[in-house]
């Protein structure tokens, strides 16, 4: 279809946009696919594909539906489609017989969903606006129409899951979260076996509240402990203010539930996102890693701590204070007692070694740096995640400008 032909202006964007709203409020999460096929056809895009992450974070898988260009899955790394997903941002790639490949990456609010691909004979900066538009229309439509169909996951699934990760992958928030102050993201091993461990965050305020756990024992035991202990956490967070009441409120729930022979470990904190204040509560974990300027700075430390479920005495709170571009680095223990070649636990100076040799090459945002570590950590452990080994990154940017003023 040639250029001359297709009304792009911005009345008709407009217009586009909101038939799509309206049509796909009603429709069937199988019809969403060809819906959105046809109406970038009305501007001119064809071979639609609509590539969406697998659980592993290792490739992009196309989505299956009628009207859509499904070809192969496009690896993360090395390919268009992973540039536009890892940097959040929109790739063109000329085509030898004309026309111009696009790569849209799919954020619901700062959540990467995936990637929109699409061909158009022309790019003009009209067609780019209306495009980024309709990949955030079409990534809010993926996320509403995946709470009730297992279309989407099917499509993400490149391996048969344990039922303990089906409970661990439905406990999770958004993998990533990017805020002007702030920015965080998490990873799960083995993505497609994990049981024990989780972890979980909420922006309240001006505070972020996270915590990371690891249920002790494997398979479906692991599972409903962490499923009890996130639950508990949450009750807590929105019912409670402090750390202390925090950790006090799990650990009730699961020696009530588990008894006494159960435990899980913990890690939990609030960070002011306005000026850097940390609060932190270790119960049980590897300390967190302090990274600064790209290396591997110190352990942030904290007072003894009983792992939820013995029936501690209340945590004494440990405070640091962040520097702005601080990357706090949280970790279970899988990542480093798993063993290696001659047997030997991983260990702490391997990972701090990855860490620092990693933070010599440009940073390409905290979800991409996070995903290159765990990678190279896997390569380094050849392989090898026989534990639930959990990564959690969070990069505080500073300022205590308050960013929504501008709606006032």
């Amino acid at each position: 279809m040639g250029e001359e032909s297709v009304d792009r202006s911005e009345g008709f964007g407009e217009r586009l946009l909101g038939l799509l709203l309206d049509r796909a409020r009603l429709m069937p999460p199988q019809l969403i696919a060809p819906l959105i096929a046809e109406e970038v056809a009305r501007i001119g895009g064809r071979d639609v594909s609509i590539l969406l992450q697998d659980y592993a974070q290792e490739v992009l898988v196309p989505l299956a539906g009628r009207k859509l260009h499904v070809g192969q899955p496009e690896p993360m790394a090395d390919s268009p489609a992973g540039r536009a997903f890892l940097s959040e941002d929109v790739v063109e790639v000329p085509q030898a017989h004309g026309g111009v490949r696009m790569y849209l990456p799919l954020l619901d609010g700062s959540d990467q969903v995936g990637v929109m691909a699409l061909t158009l004979d022309a790019v003009g900066d009209d067609d780019r606006c209306l495009l980024r538009r309709l990949a955030g229309l079409v990534a809010d439509m993926v996320v509403t129409k995946n709470a009730y169909t297992d279309q989407f996951f099917l499509a993400r699934r490149r391996e048969p899951m344990s039922v303990s990760a089906e409970i661990q992958w439905s406990l999770l928030p958004p993998l990533t979260m990017t805020l002007p102050q702030v920015a965080v993201a998490g990873v799960l091993e083995p993505a497609y076996r994990v049981a024990g461990d989780s972890f979980d965050y909420a922006l309240n305020g001006n505070i972020l509240h996270m915590a990371v756990i690891d249920a002790m024992g494997h398979g479906l035991d692991a599972a409903v402990m962490a499923t009890v202990a996130i639950g508990a956490y949450r009750h807590a967070r929105r019912v409670f203010v402090s750390l202390a009441e925090k950790y006090a409120f799990m650990d009730d729930a699961i020696s009530r539930q588990f008894g006494p022979d159960h435990f899980v470990t913990a890690q939990l904190m609030h960070i002011n996102i306005a000026t850097g204040e940390l609060e932190l509560v270790n119960a049980g974990h590897p300390a967190p890693l302090l990274i600064r300027e790209g290396r591997v700075e110190r352990q942030l430390e904290s007072a003894t701590t009983l792992p939820v479920g013995f029936g501690g005495e209340l945590p004494r709170i440990r405070e640091h204070l962040l520097q702005p571009g601080d990357r706090v680095l949280c970790y279970t223990d899988g990542i480093i007692e798993e063993h290696v070649t001659g047997g030997e636990p991983f260990g702490e100076e391997r990972l701090i070694h990855c860490v620092n040799r990693l933070g010599e090459e440009p940073s390409q945002g905290v979800r991409a740096d996070l995903r290159r570590l765990s990678h190279t950590l896997k390569r380094e452990r050849d392989g090898h995640t026989s534990d639930d080994a959990t990564l959690f990154m969070i990069e505080w940017h500073g300022g205590a400008t308050d960013h929504l003023a501008v709606l006032d």
